[in-house]
């Protein structure tokens, strides 16, 4: 193993076995190293390597604390990898949507709110009949960050948050090459705010998949 993946192995295991919490101000450097049987060097680049993951925080002049380890900060990097995507993998993050998003979607069906179904509703109804293709986008990416932060699963809302960035420029060119892109997502993004209403949670998911599916196949047979 690497020296620098030896420090960071450490410094992970001090972490986990909660030696190291949430907020916690890390030893100074010397006597880190010192009590791993690390090089100062090593211990050095495993901070700055930890740190770009969010699982270390370095304040200049301050020391060297952990993070609040919060799923959301840790899944930032998830956003920073997935924008060096290629076009042939769009379909594959697509996939994935269509897995999770459709369940985040059937959990928010019991626990969102009225109040958060009438902002839905009132963003839709905001856009019109005939919205641009760039704010029809906005609005989706909108409405469905919106249901799945109403699932009540941080992680899962991150994740989905990560995801979307590479289908976005696919959802645009569907808008701007499919004759009825704009109108059925007008019609299925409805249909899954009628479904959070009657609380049903399978019509919801239907539906979830349909709208994201349709995506799917269209630059399936656009490739």
């Amino acid at each position: 193993m690497a020296v620098t993946d030896e420090a960071i192995e450490k410094i992970k295991g001090m972490i986990v076995s909660g030696a190291l919490r949430p907020g916690d101000r890390l030893p100074k450097e010397s006597e880190l190293a010192a009590e791993l049987g690390l090089s100062r060097n090593s211990l050095r680049e495993a901070v700055r390597a930890l740190s770009l993951i969010r699982i270390l925080d370095v304040r200049q002049g301050d020391g060297t604390y952990v993070t609040s380890l919060d799923p959301q900060l840790l899944l930032e990097a998830l956003s920073f990898v997935v924008d060096f995507h290629r076009d042939d993998t769009v379909l594959e993050f697509l996939a994935v949507r269509r897995i999770l998003e459709p369940a985040a979607t059937a959990m928010a069906a019991s626990r969102i709110s009225e109040q958060q179904l009438d902002a839905l509703s009132s963003q839709l109804e905001k856009r019109g009949d005939a919205p641009s293709v760039e704010e029809l986008v906005a609005c989706d990416l909108e409405f469905h960050r919106g249901i799945v932060q109403s699932s009540g699963n941080s992680v899962l809302c991150s994740l989905l948050d990560g995801l979307s960035g590479p289908t976005t420029r696919a959802r645009i060119w569907r808008g701007l090459t499919q004759e009825d892109a704009v109108s059925r997502t007008l019609h299925e993004h409805r249909a899954i705010l009628a479904a959070l209403r009657d609380r049903d949670a399978e019509a919801a998911r239907s539906w979830a998949t349909v709208h994201i599916a349709s995506v799917e196949q269209w630059l399936r047979s656009t490739l």
